[in-house]
């Protein structure tokens, strides 16, 4: 195996939101990190379900808030608040949301395993 290397500040790849933000992917053999800036107003099922076109999201994440909050509800209703520092696994079945009236973007680092496919259409 090689030494590889790519700045994340210069992507493969960047999925834009219907509104509110990105995804950006760096892939490196089979691992592959996204970064997700999620501007204030954000939320998941106005923004990334028009595009995954699933009623909740059906991602996991693996994952690491580097600034901002958002709060994610699981489809059974449990409820939390992610803030800078967190490291979090989220399963599948999710909204999520970014306040209209924050002060800054959440950005978080995501290695999950379904990144690969975030914010992609679905191929249904």
């Amino acid at each position: 195996m090689d030494l590889t290397l790519q700045n994340i500040n210069s992507p493969h790849e960047t999925r834009p939101f219907q509104a509110n933000g990105q995804a950006e992917l760096v892939t490196l053999g089979d691992f592959t990190l996204g970064r997700g800036t999620f501007e204030p107003g954000w939320k998941w099922s106005n923004d990334v379900k028009p595009i995954a076109g699933t009623d909740s999201c059906q991602t996991a994440h693996t994952g690491y808030v580097l600034s901002g909050e958002m709060t994610v509800r699981m489809d059974d209703g449990v409820e939390t608040r992610l803030s800078p520092g967190d490291v979090v696994v989220i399963p599948p079945g999710h909204d999520a949301w970014v306040d209209a009236d924050a002060s800054e973007p959440c950005i978080m680092l995501d290695a999950g395993p379904g990144i690969t496919d975030y914010a992609k259409p679905s191929e249904a």
